[in-house]
Protein backbone atom coordinates (compact mmCIF):
# COMPACT_ATOMS: atom_id res chain seq x y z
CA UNK A 1 0.00 0.00 0.00
CA UNK A 2 2.86 2.18 0.51
CA UNK A 3 4.23 1.25 -2.85
CA UNK A 4 1.09 2.42 -4.60
CA UNK A 5 1.06 5.74 -2.56
CA UNK A 6 4.54 6.25 -3.42
CA UNK A 7 4.14 5.54 -6.93
CA UNK A 8 1.10 8.06 -7.02
CA UNK A 9 2.51 10.70 -5.21
CA UNK A 10 6.01 10.63 -7.74
CA UNK A 11 3.51 10.50 -11.12
CA UNK A 12 1.75 13.52 -9.79
CA UNK A 13 5.19 15.27 -9.14
CA UNK A 14 6.57 14.13 -12.24
CA UNK A 15 3.37 15.63 -14.30
CA UNK A 16 3.50 18.66 -12.27
CA UNK A 17 6.83 19.49 -13.00
CA UNK A 18 6.41 18.36 -16.74
CA UNK A 19 3.46 20.95 -17.10
CA UNK A 20 5.96 23.98 -15.44
CA UNK A 21 8.51 22.97 -17.82
CA UNK A 22 6.28 23.18 -21.04
CA UNK A 23 4.77 26.52 -19.80
CA UNK A 24 8.57 27.62 -19.11
CA UNK A 25 9.56 26.98 -22.98
CA UNK A 26 6.50 28.27 -24.09
CA UNK A 27 7.21 31.98 -22.03
CA UNK A 28 10.53 31.62 -23.34
CA UNK A 29 9.64 31.17 -27.01
CA UNK A 30 6.51 33.67 -26.67
CA UNK A 31 8.76 36.02 -25.97
CA UNK A 32 10.40 36.89 -28.75
CA UNK A 33 9.85 38.94 -31.79
CA UNK A 34 7.13 38.27 -34.17
CA UNK A 35 7.68 39.66 -38.18
CA UNK A 36 5.40 42.24 -39.68
CA UNK A 37 5.09 39.43 -42.15
CA UNK A 38 3.60 36.76 -40.20
CA UNK A 39 0.80 39.31 -38.94
CA UNK A 40 -0.18 40.61 -42.35
CA UNK A 41 -0.40 37.15 -43.69
CA UNK A 42 -2.84 36.15 -40.78
CA UNK A 43 -4.76 39.62 -41.09
CA UNK A 44 -3.83 40.85 -37.76
CA UNK A 45 -3.67 44.51 -38.22
CA UNK A 46 -2.55 45.01 -33.99
CA UNK A 47 0.84 45.69 -33.30
CA UNK A 48 1.11 42.84 -30.80
CA UNK A 49 -0.21 39.05 -31.24
CA UNK A 50 -3.69 38.62 -28.53
CA UNK A 51 -5.72 36.13 -27.24
CA UNK A 52 -8.32 35.54 -30.44
CA UNK A 53 -5.32 35.73 -33.36
CA UNK A 54 -4.32 31.89 -32.79
CA UNK A 55 -6.85 30.61 -35.15
CA UNK A 56 -5.66 33.24 -37.93
CA UNK A 57 -2.12 31.80 -36.97
CA UNK A 58 -2.73 28.16 -37.38
CA UNK A 59 -4.52 29.21 -40.91
CA UNK A 60 -0.77 30.86 -42.27
CA UNK A 61 0.88 27.18 -41.37
CA UNK A 62 -1.80 25.12 -43.11
CA UNK A 63 -1.82 26.99 -46.29
CA UNK A 64 1.84 27.73 -46.70
CA UNK A 65 3.15 24.61 -48.65
CA UNK A 66 6.23 23.00 -46.38
CA UNK A 67 5.29 24.96 -43.62
CA UNK A 68 4.25 21.97 -41.80
CA UNK A 69 6.83 20.67 -39.16
CA UNK A 70 6.43 17.98 -36.61
CA UNK A 71 2.62 18.43 -35.91
CA UNK A 72 3.13 17.35 -32.10
CA UNK A 73 3.63 20.84 -30.30
CA UNK A 74 0.98 22.81 -32.55
CA UNK A 75 -1.37 19.51 -31.29
CA UNK A 76 -0.49 19.95 -27.99
CA UNK A 77 -0.73 23.78 -27.78
CA UNK A 78 -3.94 23.44 -29.95
CA UNK A 79 -5.22 21.26 -27.20
CA UNK A 80 -4.09 23.11 -23.84
CA UNK A 81 -5.29 26.24 -25.98
CA UNK A 82 -9.19 25.09 -26.12
CA UNK A 83 -9.09 23.44 -22.89
CA UNK A 84 -8.10 27.12 -21.27
CA UNK A 85 -10.34 28.61 -23.06
CA UNK A 86 -13.14 26.11 -22.39
CA UNK A 87 -12.14 26.89 -18.82
CA UNK A 88 -12.43 30.78 -19.10
CA UNK A 89 -15.91 30.54 -20.84
CA UNK A 90 -17.12 27.78 -18.12
CA UNK A 91 -15.92 29.41 -15.04
CA UNK A 92 -15.80 33.07 -15.22
CA UNK A 93 -13.28 33.45 -12.35
CA UNK A 94 -10.69 32.36 -14.24
CA UNK A 95 -11.27 34.38 -17.13
CA UNK A 96 -8.39 36.99 -16.99
CA UNK A 97 -5.88 33.89 -16.68
CA UNK A 98 -7.67 32.11 -19.98
CA UNK A 99 -6.87 35.49 -21.49
CA UNK A 100 -3.16 35.21 -20.30
CA UNK A 101 -3.01 31.90 -21.38
CA UNK A 102 -4.56 31.95 -24.63
CA UNK A 103 -1.92 35.13 -25.61
CA UNK A 104 0.73 33.17 -24.35
CA UNK A 105 -0.36 30.41 -27.09
CA UNK A 106 -1.08 32.61 -29.76
CA UNK A 107 2.66 34.21 -29.47
CA UNK A 108 4.07 30.88 -29.16
CA UNK A 109 2.57 29.87 -32.29
CA UNK A 110 3.12 32.77 -34.06
CA UNK A 111 6.82 32.81 -33.24
CA UNK A 112 7.03 29.23 -34.21
CA UNK A 113 5.13 29.65 -37.57
CA UNK A 114 7.56 33.13 -37.90
CA UNK A 115 10.54 31.18 -37.63
CA UNK A 116 9.46 28.45 -40.12
CA UNK A 117 8.40 31.42 -42.58
CA UNK A 118 11.99 32.41 -41.87
CA UNK A 119 13.86 29.21 -42.81
CA UNK A 120 11.28 28.41 -45.96
CA UNK A 121 12.53 31.66 -47.07
CA UNK A 122 16.23 31.38 -46.75
CA UNK A 123 16.05 27.82 -48.08
CA UNK A 124 14.26 29.07 -51.47
CA UNK A 125 16.82 31.84 -51.73
CA UNK A 126 19.57 29.11 -51.21
CA UNK A 127 17.95 27.16 -53.98
CA UNK A 128 17.61 30.13 -56.25
CA UNK A 129 21.80 30.63 -55.91
CA UNK A 130 20.45 34.25 -53.88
Amino acid sequence: MVAVILLVISTVALGQFALYYSRAVMAGVASQPVSDRLRLAAGIEATSIGPTDFNAVLSVNEMAPGLHGPCGPMRLVRTYYALVAGLGRVLPALAAWSEQEMTLCSRYVAVLVDQRLEQNLACAAEMRGV
